[in-house]
Order: C-alpha cells, then structure tokens, then sequence
C-alpha cells in the first residue's frame, strides 16, 4: 500500500527508543526524512542512516521544543509530519496524597506541556508546507482513570482535549491531527528496570513479572501491543490514505477497554 510518504519530512519526539524508535524506523522505511529528537542522542542506527537525522533537546524545557523544530527545519528545509511521542509515567502505589505540587508539575509538563510546545513551534511549518499531519501518542488512560497513575491520566486527558480542539482550528489550513491511544506496550515505559511492572512489583511485594502478566491478561488478546504495532498506526494515520481523517482518536489496547 502506498502512502505517499515519501520525500516527506517528519519530526518525531521520544525517538530513542519505544514507541517512537519503532515510528522513526517504520517512517523512514516509507522514504520519510525524519528528525528524531530525544534527550542526549549520540546518532541513529546505522541502519537509519543517512535518512535519520538525531536531534538532541530536553523537550521538557520551555526553549527545547522550538530549538527541536528549528533544528529539524534547518537540516531538510520543512516539516510535513509531527509525531508528539514523549511522555513518562510514574505509578503512585501510596495513593493520591503522596503526589506533590512537584509530582504534578512534571507529569503534566512531560506528558502535556512538551508536546503543546513542540506542535506550537511545528504549526507554522506544518502549515506552510500544507497536506500536513499532526499524530499525537496519547493513553487509553486519557479516558480510564487510574488512581494508581493520577497525574499520569490528568496529563493525557488534557493532551487528547487539546489534540481534538486544535484539530478544528488547523484543519481548514490543511493540517490533520489525530491522537492514538495505546493500551500496555511492550516497553521499557512498562517492562524496564524502573517501569511500572517493576515499581508496583516492589510496592506490592510481587514480582515484575507477575505484575505484566496481570495486565496483560487484562486485555482480550491476553498481551500487550508491540511499538512497532503502534508505529504501523500513526504512519498509516500521516500518510494519504488516511487523507479525510482528523480529530479523531485510535485506541490500541489489544481489547483491553470494555465500553464504547
């Protein structure tokens, strides 16, 4: 299936490793230039290579995000995709009043903030390029509450809020944006040394193991989503095939939502 990708340029945030390391590779396997932009990148795969271009920015700065862009625009002359991917979950197991002003401030600054930033240095671009697309990498915790993750689920209901009415705006000016929202990934965002298998593992006393499974069998496919499923969805979202889709949200979670 062609999507019309390439020659294309994009900017992808959270690109080392993940979710967006699997849609910087499956971008650039459809020809797309991709700025991939992640906190102290050293380079890409070799196997991304000269297609890849590693952009190094603290996104949760207020300068990081637009110093991204410009960077990205200077190195291939435009922007015509936005992957806002960065974001970062702590699990609270000792509850709601253990999360401090602190606590809060950067849940919603990594997870919210980071990428209204990114897409308001990115718009204008976007814009100028026109036919462009915007793909935001939400939660299905925008929508499923969890005490466990509070700050976490504040932060991406207010980015799919955000995401949604921002659509209405820019869609006239000929850019799409859309949200994905994953359930659990198979990432080191749950299943690394301080993910949340292991940080609920240790508050509970279980192993991190057990903690996966239990959550996984959560979900009527009974696992959790591979990135690079995730990836396949936001590249067939940017490409032309999906060319009248905007404002929309789409849910991968193996099942694991029960209502409509």
């Amino acid at each position: 299936m062609d999507l019309n990708l390439s020659g294309k340029v994009a900017l992808v945030t959270g690109a080392s490793k993940g979710i967006g390391l699997a849609v910087t590779r499956a971008l650039a396997a459809e020809g797309v230039s991709v700025a991939a932009v992640a906190r102290g990148v050293t380079g890409p795969p070799a196997d991304l290579a000269p297609r890849v271009h590693p952009v190094s920015a603290d996104l949760t700065t207020a300068a990081g995000p637009a110093a991204a862009v410009e960077e990205a625009v200077s190195r291939f002359g435009g922007l015509d995709i936005l992957v806002n991917n960065v974001g970062a979950v702590r699990p609270r197991p000792a509850g709601f009043l253990s999360v401090t002003d602190e606590d809060w401030v950067q849940a919603l600054t990594v997870n919210f903030l980071a990428a209204v930033r990114t897409t308001r240095a990115a718009l204008p671009h976007l814009v100028e390029r026109g036919n462009a697309s915007i793909v935001t990498v939400s939660s299905v915790n925008a929508f499923l509450p969890d005490p466990t993750v509070i700050d976490y689920c504040a932060a991406k209901a207010a980015l799919s809020n955000f995401c949604k009415a921002l659509s209405k705006e820019v869609g006239p000016l000929g850019v799409r944006v859309n949200t994905v929202s994953p359930g659990p990934v198979s990432t080191a965002l749950w299943l690394g040394e301080d993910g949340v298998a292991a940080t609920v593992a240790k508050a509970s006393g279980t192993q991190p193991e057990d903690v996966a499974r239990t959550a996984a069998a959560q979900s009527a496919t009974g696992r959790f989503s591979r990135p690079e499923e995730v990836a396949d969805l936001v590249v067939l979202l940017v490409g032309d095939r999906a060319a009248n889709v905007t404002g929309s949200d789409f849910v991968i979670d193996g099942g694991l939502v029960q209502t409509l």
